[in-house]
């Protein structure tokens, strides 16, 4: 079943879904803190890639990307390293498509196939050069949704482009500004989840300064689901493991599942 193809089925099942994203390569536990995130009720993981220029990342994932890095975390290491996984929730990376030039496209997506992975999120690569420019073709050719965002500053028409260019989800960028914790969810968040779900039935999520239970679920009210990054990432920085992982996405997987 594809990312897109198993979002779907829990969303049309009634449920919120939740994507909680990990920092690759941040700890020798990282994977298993992917496998609690998965075991305490995610519906998909978003893995980053540790860049280090990562200019869509607030100061949280700037610093865990480069602990990573200081760790020896490379792209090919984190993508060969998930292939030990062996969780049911599908994976999607996400990364600067700097890395993915460097590596090549026919190699990355190979690479990430080869390990399982479903998707990808480009956040720099424009609609126009991700079409034009050779990754759709190669990711296609491997099986590997990309993964495409919406803003609050996208147009209408260019709305409706991105999400018919997507796959796996639309994911729907809630504020103007980088990733990082807030301390309310932002008035674009159901702006956002709105447009995007009048012009797509495509899995709809909104992320990007999404912090607590409870902006989760306000978030979900206006689109099928959210993604977590930063205050996942905070509990690691702050020495929180698997165990503590487990604990915050179950706490957001409840809040979301009494919200239905």
């Amino acid at each position: 079943m594809t990312l897109e193809a198993h979002l779907r089925a829990a969303r049309d099942a009634g449920r919120k879904l939740l994507v909680p994203y990990v920092t690759g390569g941040l700890g020798k536990d990282w994977l298993d803190v992917v496998r609690a995130c998965a075991d305490a009720g995610a519906d998909a993981i978003e893995i980053g890639i540790p860049f280090s220029d990562p200019v869509m990342d607030g100061v949280t994932i700037q610093e865990a990307s480069q602990r990573a890095l200081d760790l020896g975390a490379t792209p090919a290491s984190v993508i060969s390293d998930a292939a030990r996984l062996d969780i049911d929730t599908p994976v999607a990376v996400m990364t600067y498509y700097n890395l993915v030039a460097h590596m090549g496209h026919e190699r990355f997506a190979s690479a990430l196939a080869g390990s399982g992975i479903a998707g990808a999120i480009l956040p720099d690569l424009p609609l126009d050069e991700l079409q034009g420019g050779g990754w759709d073709a190669a990711a296609a050719d491997h099986g590997v949704e990309t993964i495409l965002l919406a803003s609050p500053t996208t147009t209408d028409d260019r709305l409706a482009d991105i999400c018919a260019a997507a796959h796996g989800f639309v994911y729907a960028v809630s504020l103007l500004g980088v990733t990082g914790e807030r301390v309310g969810l932002a008035d674009t968040a159901a702006v956002m989840g709105r447009r995007l779900k009048a012009v797509t039935d495509k899995p709809v999520l909104l992320g990007v300064g999404i912090s607590t239970a409870e902006q989760a679920v306000e978030a979900a009210g206006h689109a099928d689901g959210v993604v977590v990054g930063s205050a996942l990432v905070r509990r690691l920085l702050q020495s929180g493991g698997p165990e503590e992982a487990h604990k915050f996405v179950t706490e957001l997987r409840t809040a979301l599942d009494q919200s239905v």
